[in-house]
C-alpha cells in the first residue's frame, strides 16, 4: 500500500449500509447517530475512539423489520 494512503486514526466503521432506523435514529449498518455521521470527518481521535466504543451497545436498539406490512399484522 501507498505510504501516502497510511493514517493513524481511528477509521469510519461505516459498511455502506446507509439506512436510518426509524425510531432509533440510527443507522442499520454502522449504529451511529445521523449527527455523529455527519461530523465524524471533523471529530478528534478521542471522540471517535468514544463513538466506537458505544456502537456494539447500540445494535440491540436497531431491530431490523422482517416480513413487511404481512407480518406485523399476523404480529398485532
Amino acid at each position: 500500500m501507498d505510504e501516502v494512503w497510511k493514517r493513524d486514526e481511528v477509521q469510519s466503521p461505516c459498511v455502506n449500509i446507509c439506512v436510518i432506523h426509524p425510531e432509533a435514529r440510527l443507522c442499520t449498518g454502522c449504529y451511529r447517530s445521523m449527527d455523529e455521521i455527519s461530523r465524524w470527518s471533523v471529530m478528534d481521535e478521542s471522540e471517535r475512539a468514544t463513538v466506537m466504543a458505544e456502537l456494539d451497545a447500540r445494535k440491540p436498539l436497531v431491530v431490523k423489520r422482517r416480513g413487511g406490512r404481512a407480518a406485523r399484522l399476523k404480529r398485532a
